[in-house]
């Protein structure tokens, strides 16, 4: 069962999920993507929550979490979900980020490498920096009218190009509406990530690491993760995307048991 709740954060209330046990495990940390919330792994925490504590916070601004009073980079968001764990007593914990879930996975683990035993990624915006100073001046704050006439317009397109392996379009249409939330501070999420120096981030940190490259947006940036890696691999998912952590909730459960041990 998923529990709901608030825990007080450095910029107001964090919004969190819970389900599994206690002590049986290391419990798994769940970083969703921006935009968005921890919505998007409710059916993966049922299967992880088997057999250890999962958490899954939205990220502050995002979902039901207070927003900060401005944008606090990949570093803030690292900052304030660390205070989170030491407020819920998890001790050392495991992260599984998705996109920019997983860059806030490794400023975590550079800010207190003690309390991180290991990351799964899925995707690695490996960004040039010429490349993440385009996509930067590209996001900008959108006010609800503003972002209103593109949300029933773009959702076809995510539905059926994007969010291609969901099986279920009621739970796609709420994983799409949870990115439209908070409109003057979305856009905070992507500018972080593009901001962030992946490269420098994953060569500056031990934890072992496992880089999951679906067929997705990111998939010709990810591999070069590999480069950086100290100690991790990339492993490449080609027949899978957007979606798969409710159409293959077993298979990437078992790939992410497999890496944790």
């Amino acid at each position: 069962m998923i529990r709901r709740a608030y825990a007080d954060g450095p910029y107001g209330q964090i919004h969190y999920r819970r389900a599994g046990p206690e002590g049986a495990r290391s419990p798994l940390l769940l970083l969703h993507s921006c935009p968005g919330s921890g919505y998007l792994f409710e059916a993966f925490m049922e299967e992880m929550g088997r057999d250890r504590t999962v958490i899954a916070p939205d990220l502050p601004g995002f979902g039901a979490s207070d927003a900060p009073p401005a944008a606090p980079g990949i570093a803030g968001y690292a900052g304030a979900i660390l205070d989170l764990e030491a407020a819920l007593g998890l001790g050392v914990f495991d992260i599984m980020g998705y996109h920019a879930g997983g860059v806030v996975a490794v400023e975590m683990a550079r800010q207190q490498p003690a309390a991180v035993r290991k990351i799964v990624m899925i995707g690695a915006a490996m960004l040039p920096a010429d490349e993440r100073a385009d996509i930067s001046k590209r996001f900008v704050a959108l006010g609800p009218d503003e972002r209103a006439p593109g949300i029933g317009n773009n959702w076809p397109i995510f539905k059926t190009e994007f969010w291609k392996m969901g099986p279920d379009l009621v739970r796609t249409w709420n994983i799409y509406l949870e990115a439209q939330k908070n409109p003057e501070v979305s856009s905070w999420g992507i500018r972080a990530v593009v901001n962030y120096d992946l490269a420098a981030g994953l060569s500056a940190i031990a934890q072992p690491v496992l880089v999951l490259n679906p067929a997705d947006d990111l998939a010709e940036y990810t591999p070069r993760a590999a480069t950086v890696l100290k100690n991790g691999r990339v492993h490449n998912l080609p027949d899978w995307t957007h979606g798969m952590l409710d159409a293959k909730t077993a298979e990437v459960a078992a790939i992410v048991r497999g890496f944790l041990g």
